[in-house]
């Protein structure tokens, strides 16, 4: 069972930036490939970026609306994935979530909420 816990949230003005951390325990974390979804009041969960298991090599993926100013990146060592998230837009604002994934295993943290500011 793995346990995922977001931080680093909170209210930024527009252009500005923010870093994420995801921080696991419970299990064998670069086992997982790992992402972050968000979700703004009335709207759907949205995939944000994803970052493949560390035998991998950690290749990367993005939601459309963050490519160029998004970077996800893991560090194995402390069992932590992070989202770096630049030149923020009033649309960015929802609630972060951080997902674990291997077959057969799919784990959520409580999440985090970034808020920009026009």
């Amino acid at each position: 069972q793995v346990q995922l816990v977001e931080s680093g949230g909170g209210l930024v003005q527009a252009g500005g930036s923010v870093r994420l951390s995801c921080a696991a325990s419970g299990g064998t974390f670069s086992s997982y490939a790992s992402g972050w979804f968000r979700q703004a009041p009335g709207k759907e969960r949205e995939f944000v970026a994803h970052i493949s298991w560390s035998g991998s090599s950690g290749s990367t993926s993005y939601g459309d609306s963050v490519k160029g100013r998004f970077t996800i990146s893991r560090d194995n060592g402390k069992n932590t994935v992070y989202l770096q998230m630049n030149s923020l837009k009033p649309e960015d604002t929802a609630v972060y979530y951080c997902n674990a994934w291997a077959p057969g295993n799919d784990y959520w943290g409580q999440g985090t909420q970034v808020t920009v500011s026009s």
